[in-house]
Parts: C-alpha cells; structure tokens; sequence
C-alpha cells in the first residue's frame, strides 16, 4: 500500500542537528521567532501540533529541486520563473472569500481559516502530467476542516477554487493573455471532502514558498498536480460543476477529474511512466534531465483510498 500511517517523518531523513534546532524554533527555545520566519500569529501557535499522519515508501524530493522546479503561470512559463518572480508577491494581510452553498460565507484571514485548527505534516507522491514526479513533505490540514468550519449546505455539489489574480505582482499574467485569468480549479464535493484532500500551507518544515502556492494551496495527491491549485483566494460551493482553466484552453487534453491513470495517455505523450525529478542516477545540470524513471501507479498510488470515489465511472478515459 501506497499510504503509510506513522510511518516516516521529515525528521526522519533530516540531519538530526538540523531538525533538533527546528523543534526549538517550533517551541519558543530558540533566539528566532517563529513569528519572523511565518505569515501569521495563528499559522505560528498551530505549527506546535505538526505531526505526520501520512508517508510514502519513496525518497523525498530535495527542497532544493522541490522548490525550484514549478508550474505556476501567473509568474512565468520557465519553470525556474516561479522562484525567481514570485518574491514580488505579497501574501500578508491575505484573506480568503468563501460564499455560495454554504452556511457561513464571508471573507476569513488566515488567523480565521487556522483557528483550532492543527496542522499536520504529510509526504505525499506528486505527479505532474507533464509526467515527472516528486514526494513533498507538506504542511497542512484537511480541506474538510475548512468546509465543515463554514457549514456546506445539502445542494452543494462541487467546490470551486481562485487563484490570486494580481498583474503588478504576477508578472506571468501579463506575458500570457491568452489565460484566462485568474486561474480556476474545482473538485466534487466528495473528493473534496476525502481526508487526502489537504490545504496545504507549508513544506519541509517551514511556510511555504511563494513559488510554490504561498500562503495556502490545495494538493490532491491522487490527480495531476495542475489540480493543486496554488494561492487560494475564493473557495465557492456550488450545484455545478465548475470550470476549470486548462479545460477551457484544451478540453481535448485536460478534463475536469484528471485522474492520474498510467493506463490512459495524454493526446501528446504517454502517462504509463514518469521522470523522478532529482532522482540520483544521474544529474546534468538541470533537473530536467535528471533522476530515473518510475511506472506510474493508477490514482498516483493512492487506489485504496480515493477508487471508490469513482465506481462505475469509465476509468479508461481521459477525464
């Protein structure tokens, strides 16, 4: 089985100096405050409670390669282009608007959104459909802690997410006027309410990096990582399915579930295998090229847990 319980941590595989200095940051022992290396006062008292639910039998992906290598458009199409645009990025203050289907719509800051709410850490497999792979130690919670915070009403059927969409801080959305910005994700409510399902809101042991979906993200492991839509700003309970924005640009290529199924070939590349990104067979310079290959495993290796989700479903198509 793919999922691990309490079986491997980020300390684990963390120089024990390295980690021990963490923990007393985490703590209050040490000289740094936690509250100069983090967005908000709440995100500092949760990150006391971390602890790891969830592991995979994999080497973890270096932070170094983890938060370098990126799709995240609204900074540019490269994929070093996150890293070196997305400082530009402002993400305190920083509010979500959450509104339709549900009981308590308004706008929560982060301190709303994390109040009582424990954040874990979680390694998790993620797959791209460009077909490359990493394993991320993330930060987070449940998305169902959000939607059981604010009362999701019984006609709600589909969980809509927006991007950030700020052009004099996102210099991407600029060169890329074709996007229909901002960019837009949804799940069904049930997938979006499987424990897999996280709000993700930092990695390797610290906030996340703005490249990488500052101040919180969505990642749902079992999907292409286009799914994990990166800082949220509107989260909207719907009775439609919602649109999505690479099925809008390419419907012939990306549907709305996206899936990952090593069975069904993207219409321009095979999705049977997937590059390792900083895998250690061999290195050029680039994690481009770098790292072996895996077969890849259907629903990303997590079947016995999301593949009821989608009983009697045609599984052999592209969704």
């Amino acid at each position: 089985m793919a999922l691990l319980k309490d079986k491997l941590r980020y300390s684990d595989i963390t120089p024990k100096q390295i980690f021990l200095n963490r923990r007393q940051i985490l703590t209050g022992t040490s000289a740094v405050g936690i509250s100069s290396l983090l967005p908000n006062s709440a995100y500092a008292d949760t990150l006391n409670y971390i602890k790891t639910n969830y592991a995979v039998d994999a080497e973890i992906t270096s932070k170094s390669d983890a938060t370098s290598y990126n799709n995240f458009y609204e900074f540019g199409t490269g994929k070093n282009d996150p890293k070196n645009n997305a400082s530009m990025m402002k993400i305190s203050p920083w509010s979500v608007q959450i509104n339709g289907l549900v009981d308590k719509p308004g706008d929560y800051d982060l301190d709303d959104i994390l109040s009582g709410i424990g954040l874990e850490e979680r390694i998790y497999r993620f797959r791209c459909v460009e077909a490359w792979s990493m394993v991320v130690p993330w930060i987070g919670f449940s998305l169902s802690k959000i939607l059981n915070k604010v009362g999701v009403q019984p006609s709600a059927k589909y969980v809509a997410f927006e991007t950030l969409n700020r052009p004099s801080e996102m210099v991407g959305i600029g060169a890329n006027p074709r996007f229909p910005w901002p960019y837009v994700e949804g799940l069904r409510l049930d997938e979006a309410m499987n424990p897999l399902a996280m709000i993700a809101t930092g990695m390797y042991g610290e906030s996340l990096p703005n490249q990488n979906g500052a101040p919180l993200r969505l990642v749902v492991p079992w999907k292409y990582g286009f799914k994990s839509i990166k800082s949220i700003v509107r989260i909207s309970l719907t009775d439609s399915q919602p649109e999505t924005t690479w099925n809008k640009l390419a419907p012939q290529e990306y549907g709305f579930y996206s899936n990952v199924n090593p069975n069904v070939d993207h219409p321009r590349w095979s999705q049977a295998s997937e590059r390792v990104i900083g895998g250690s067979i061999f290195k050029l310079g680039s994690p481009l090229f770098s790292g072996s290959k895996r077969e890849t495993p259907m629903f990303n290796g997590y079947a016995e847990e999301v593949a009821n989700l989608y009983s009697g479903m045609d599984l052999e198509k592209f969704y």
